[in-house]
């Protein structure tokens, strides 16, 4: 009976996530400033991926079937 019952507890827990933004720990700062950067960047900033970091796909390899051509290395086992 108490098993059934922390499991439902421990799943309501799981279920809850935090909606509001991020904001560093009380006495706790942000990174330094960047080399070269003019401003502070914001958490929201430095959680945000750059393009090389996820980079989006812009050209399908195949857009339709097409026979393989013959490849001279792909030999029988002996």
């Amino acid at each position: 009976m108490r098993i059934p019952a922390l499991l439902l507890v421990c799943t309501a827990l799981a279920a809850c996530g935090q909606k509001a933004d991020l904001e560093p720990l009380a006495g706790q700062e942000l990174p330094p400033r960047p080399y070269g950067a003019e401003v502070q960047p914001d958490a929201r900033e430095l959680l945000a991926l750059d393009s090389q970091a996820a980079p989006d796909r812009s050209v399908e390899l195949r857009t339709r079937s097409e026979e393989r051509e013959d490849d001279p290395f792909d030999l029988p086992p002996e």
